[in-house]
């Protein structure tokens, strides 16, 4: 197989069914394991931090609060770097370089959390390490951008990250069950006592970064025998660093960060969130649905956009029902005249997390249709060719999204210690789910100005 590709044509009808398809197909399949692998070590420390009180580690909930945030300030800092990565090493190394990077991460987690003397700072730079996984996001959807043609992008976008944000709920699932056994036997190490109210058990708090060692290894290994480089989607930093000079690649941004800077950042918080509110509830058997129901919903997002033909309008949507949703959290939260109701509240967040991932979708699906339909234009006035227009509008559309993708997961940070400075200030959580309302009914405004309405300036 030729690892390098030098005519890709997806906009070729021809082109794209007798050859483009299969191999655009493949490398698919191939990146999003690899995704789901990268977004389970972003976010192992939302369940990790959980545990860590429960075997000796004296940790503030503000300090844990802090844990579980950490990954998400690297990984949205080291997505600005992974969204220009592709075009200049290639879709194929890059995706298999960042997967096998994964492995710092995980095996240091499982040997940190073996010994409560581990020290904050340590820790610390282990979550902040996690960041790896976040970054691998942007590489991968630019990646993926450049195989498919303009009318599948929705939908191809969509299944790569839809089913790669699985990764979210997978890691809230599977770390609470593995860390009850000593799967990899003596080579695990030995396991960590548990007691409370006078009730022992142990636990392997270690497998939370060892269970993902083999899975990594694999995913790396299938990137470099199965994957393909484009030589069309060659760039430098210079080419695409254009995007910064463009009004909607940043108009993009804070949409973006509206829907998946939602997304990771309410899974990031979510089992600590469920903690702090209701007392007696065990996060670790209901934080994975907020993540699977969002991630589930993503592809949902791009494929009915493609349908429609307008991303815009399904962004508009998502919104207005984030900002009802919030409200609902608001109203089910225990305060000084209620104790609240912990399904209604619950019923609300999987509602938010639903319009995370369709929203995560059609903002994706609007930013390929944004940049094409700018460059066409430039081709109508004679600047460039309509090859060259098209070549440019997929070059930039990919850093955009890369771009987008590595603003908006700050997200994963903001929305977690929002919540702990929230407590920290006013005794609750109120305050930041307010700002969120706030920065919502933003959203709604400048989606509807840009892009809704009827005579919109780059309507999609």
């Amino acid at each position: 197989m030729a690892y390098l590709i030098e005519n890709w044509q997806p906009e070729d009808k021809t082109f794209w069914q007798q050859t483009g398809k299969k191999v655009a197909t493949r490398n698919l399949w191939i990146s999003i394991p690899a995704l789901l692998l990268a977004f389970a070590i972003w976010q192992v420390w939302s369940v990790a931090v959980v545990n860590l009180p429960n075997i000796g580690f004296k940790y503030t909930p503000n300090q844990l609060f802090w844990l579980a945030a950490l990954p998400a300030l690297s990984g949205a800092t080291l997505r600005i770097f992974y969204s220009f990565m592709v075009p200049i090493f290639g879709g194929r190394k890059w995706t298999a370089l960042s997967t096998a990077s994964l492995l710092l991460p995980a095996i240091g987690l499982g040997f940190a959390v073996q010994n409560p003397n581990t020290s904050y700072i340590t820790m610390m730079i282990l979550a902040l390490l996690c960041g790896f996984g976040g970054g691998n996001f942007s590489s991968s959807m630019a990646n993926i951008s450049f195989f498919y043609p303009k009318a599948e992008k929705g939908t191809a976008l969509g299944l790569n990250a839809g089913l790669g944000n699985l990764g979210v709920s997978v890691v809230q699932f599977i770390v609470p069950l593995v860390i009850t056994a000593g799967v990899f036997g003596a080579l695990g190490g030995e396991p960590q006592t548990w007691a409370k109210d006078g009730v022992t058990k142990q636990m392997w708090l270690q497998n939370a970064g060892f269970i993902w060692v083999p899975f990594i290894i694999l995913s790396t290994l299938a990137a470099w025998f199965g994957m393909n480089d484009l030589a069309s989607a060659k760039a430098s930093f210079k080419d695409q660093a254009i995007i910064f000079s463009r009004k909607h690649n940043w108009i993009m941004c804070i949409l973006y960060l509206g829907t998946f800077g939602s997304f990771i950042g309410f899974a990031a918080g979510f089992p600590l969130l469920i903690k702090s509110q209701f007392v007696g509830i065990d996060p670790v058997k209901y934080a994975f649905f907020g993540p699977f129901v969002g991630a589930v919903a993503r592809p949902f997002g791009g494929w009915i956009s493609d349908k429609i033909k307008s991303g815009a309008l399904i962004t508009q949507i998502v919104f207005i029902g984030m900002i009802i949703a919030v409200a609902g959290v608001i109203f089910f939260l225990p305060s000084e005249n209620s104790q609240g109701s912990f399904w209604g509240f619950f019923v609300c967040f999987l509602a938010l997390f639903a319009l995370t991932g369709i929203g995560n979708g059609s903002t994706f699906m609007q930013v390929p249709v944004i940049f094409l339909n700018m460059h066409q234009k430039f081709a109508e006035e004679g600047k460039v060719s309509l090859e060259q227009a098209r070549l440019d509008a997929t070059k930039e559309g990919a850093a955009v999204i890369g771009f987008t993708a590595a603003f908006a997961a700050y997200g994963g940070f903001f929305i977690p210690k929002s919540y702990g400075t929230s407590i920290e200030l006013t005794g609750g959580v109120n305050a930041a789910l307010i700002s969120f309302i706030i920065f919502y009914a933003i959203c709604v405004l400048l989606n509807w100005w840009y892009y809704a309405r009827k005579n919109a300036e780059a309507k999609c």
